[in-house]
């Protein structure tokens, strides 16, 4: 049985980047991911192999109380990152302090902005994120600048931007994780948006973390490895093994220190399923909020048509508004964030619009140019991941802020079709949508309401972080994976300078 000084489970932006920082140290790493590497195949960029026959998407059943459904999950290395859009914001400097919204309250969180900006920094560098520092009106305090200038607009894109300029906004360009500029991989192609790179251009897990990672002669990575449980000592406080499934043969690896980054509601469901006499409630969870607080963000995705324009752009997410971020003026609630989405092409449509004839459809895709409004979705205990009787999870997401999102959506009409785009139709993104999920395992300063300490380790298991976006005790209005980034590398530093010495 090998042992290991640092065991990590999940190869996603949690994950790969604590296992980069431990790169090159003395301590013997292993990154276990329940799935493959994800092939190169020419189904990499097929819209109806991707979002019709859902090829990458794994075959579980989930429920959402009484209703089954395949979630879309990604299991391969590099987790998510495979099908993000990209979009790298860092959090605002007041999203972590605590807003009131009409609904609710986002709480503050345990560190403040000052903690991760260099983080943010540093993180932005190994995605080789494009962007224009000093763009974004709500734009936090920089340290420095990005190292690579943003994607240019294509021509509708460009004409659009002067249109919301007009109206007295100030659209920036979207930071984007994307390998563009001479010399790079980007073709500027019309399939990165919830496609896989068949090129290797997207900054992905993968690419980033993971492959840098794993040229350390300390790091090991193994594949279709699922991790059933983590068991404990006699005690119950700390971690001893891991039981994987390899193969379909069950083993079991030890080591020094656990790093759970399987993602929110996987990494929740797992310290549930790790429940023993010592934990009755599950690993990590003396405070009962393991599986609480699941949040995913309020999303609706918006097609702007004119009827007699055709939308020739490939790579459109170089665009975003966040003029109303924080609301329409002095004392307003915040409202959220409106982003270019990938151009969205006829297969894409059959779900929402299976009824609607297939040469309808095909027009509305030419002639679109595809949004997605963006709000908070506030921490509530019920909204929660558990596991049924049979192990399946079972996620229950208790709805908040739906006034505010209906009114952001409302705003973002009014202001698409004022850049000369008569028609804008949205559609609401749903529970099987679970792309930004976060909040199932909080972090904070008291061991009675949060599961983890500010450095991500676990109050009840002092060899246990975790480290994916289950921490967020609030989710913000803008996409999470740089913020999970940077809280990797911090707590991925921490655990080499600190822990490992």
């Amino acid at each position: 049985m090998k042992a290991y000084d640092v065991v990590i489970v999940g190869s996603g932006v949690g994950g790969g980047a604590v296992a980069l920082q431990l790169a090159g140290s003395n301590a013997k790493v292993l990154i276990l991911e329940r799935g493959p590497t994800l092939p190169r195949e020419p189904q990499n960029w097929d819209p109806v192999a991707v979002f019709c026959e859902h090829r990458y998407h794994t075959s579980e059943t989930w429920w959402a109380d009484e209703r089954p459904f395949r979630p879309g999950m990604f299991y391969f290395v590099g987790g998510s990152t495979k099908f993000y859009g990209t979009a790298m914001f860092r959090f605002r400097a007041r999203d972590f302090e605590e807003v009131r919204h009409p609904e609710g309250v986002s709480p503050a969180w345990p560190i403040g902005y000052q903690d991760l900006e260099p983080w943010y920094g540093k993180a932005e560098q190994l995605f080789g994120v494009r962007g224009q520092a000093g763009a974004d009106p709500s734009e936090p305090p920089r340290s420095s600048g990005y190292a690579h200038p943003p994607i240019p607009h294509e021509p509708v894109i460009d004409a659009i931007a002067q249109r919301l300029r007009a109206q007295g906004l100030q659209p920036f360009p979207m930071p984007s994780a994307v390998d563009f500029g001479p010399g790079g991989r980007c073709q500027r192609c019309a399939n990165c948006d919830a496609f896989p790179c068949q090129i290797n251009a997207k900054g992905d897990a993968e690419t980033r973390l993971i492959q840098p990672a794993c040229r350390s002669a300390n790091v090991e990575l193994m594949t279709d490895a699922l991790v059933e449980t983590l068991e404990t000592d006699a005690t119950g406080r700390r971690i001893v093994a891991a039981v994987v499934v390899v193969g379909g043969v069950r083993q079991r690896i030890v080591a020094n220190t656990f790093v759970l980054s399987a993602g929110a509601i996987n990494s929740a469901a797992l310290l549930l399923r790790s429940a023993n006499a010592h934990n009755p409630r599950g690993l990590a969870n003396s405070s009962d909020v393991v599986g609480r607080h699941y949040m995913t963000h309020n999303t609706s995705a918006l097609m702007a048509v004119h009827p007699w324009k055709i939308n020739t752009t490939h790579f459109p997410k170089t665009l975003a508004v966040h003029d109303y971020y924080f609301g329409e003026g002095e004392g307003d609630t915040p409202l959220g964030s409106l982003q270019l989405l990938g151009k969205i092409k006829e297969p894409m449509l059959r779900g929402a619009l299976g009824h609607v004839p297939r040469f309808i459809r095909h027009a509305l895709a030419q002639r679109s140019v595809d949004w997605y409004a963006q709000s908070e979705d506030l921490p509530h205990p019920e909204s929660r991941v558990t596991l049924r009787p049979d192990g399946a999870i079972n996620l229950h997401w208790h709805r908040s802020n739906l006034q505010t999102h209906r009114r952001w959506v409302a705003k973002c009409k009014s202001i698409l079709r004022a850049t000369g785009y008569p028609v804008v139709l949205s559609a609401p993104f749903g529970t099987d949508v679970v792309s930004h999920q976060c909040g199932t395992i909080r972090f904070g300063n008291d061991p009675q309401t949060s599961a983890l300490d500010p450095f991500c380790r676990a109050w009840d298991h002092d060899n246990l972080f975790v480290m994916d976006s289950s921490f967020f005790p609030s989710s913000a209005a803008v996409n999470p994976a740089l913020t999970v980034a940077a809280q990797a590398l911090r707590v991925g530093n921490h655990i080499r300078e600190k822990v490992l010495a």
